[in-house]
């Protein structure tokens, strides 16, 4: 077992961060999950039945990402990266400095931002599973609930969630979504940072069409 702040283990003799090409699983979870949340965000009607169901793919991705850092390539398992706040800091450091380290997996600023997002994603969808009656349900009241702004109307089919709770929910639910959204951005900054700092198109690597 690692220590809890213990960095990622840095590459050496000149291998590449992140690796050549991510392998295809970690490919297919990272823009899965990606699409899911700008089709979710931008596209579906709140509470609808496609919003409700591109949820479910997305939870189900999810699962699958998880899974596969157990069990996954070397570079994929969670022991690759593990949450490290400090090391994370230090990497930054050095990036603002311009001597960015190289890793074998994610750097441990990516590593925490993995984490950040996965763990945000889980509330969203948690949330949104029990304002929704755990499934798409009656399309009527879906859309009034969302028309009215009041999720408690779905309290009548899903009687373990009572009308205060119902509102937390919300609240709750908009905002994890908006701090998805955020995180996301964030993301994508790191990686252009990155990628400069380090003179290597770090996106090439997690290209879905890519052998």
């Amino acid at each position: 077992m690692r220590p809890a702040d213990t960095p990622p283990a840095k590459a050496v003799g000149g291998d590449p961060h992140p690796p050549v090409l991510w392998d295809p699983v970690v490919r297919l979870t990272h823009w899965t999950i990606a699409v899911a949340i700008v089709v979710n965000y931008a596209l579906t009607e709140d509470g609808g039945t496609t919003h409700v169901w591109v949820g479910y793919l997305a939870l189900a991705i999810l699962v699958l990402r998880l899974v596969w850092g157990f069990v996954g390539p070397a570079e994929a398992r969670f022991a690759a990266f593990p949450p490290a706040p400090r090391a994370a800091l230090a990497h930054l450091a050095d990036l603002a400095a311009g001597r960015p380290g190289r890793y074998r997996s994610h750097n441990p600023a990516g590593a925490l931002m993995a984490y950040a997002l996965w763990a945000m994603l889980a509330v969203v969808i948690a949330t949104g599973i029990l304002m929704t009656a755990g499934g798409p349900g009656d399309e009527a009241l879906m859309r009034a609930a969302v028309e009215r702004d009041d999720w408690s109307i779905l309290t009548g089919a899903t009687p373990w969630v009572g009308d205060a709770a119902a509102e937390v929910l919300e609240e709750v639910h908009e905002v994890a979504a908006n701090l998805l959204l955020l995180l996301a951005a964030l993301h994508i900054a790191g990686v252009a940072v990155e990628s400069r700092a380090m003179r290597t198109n770090l996106v090439r690597a997690m290209l879905p069409w890519r052998r």
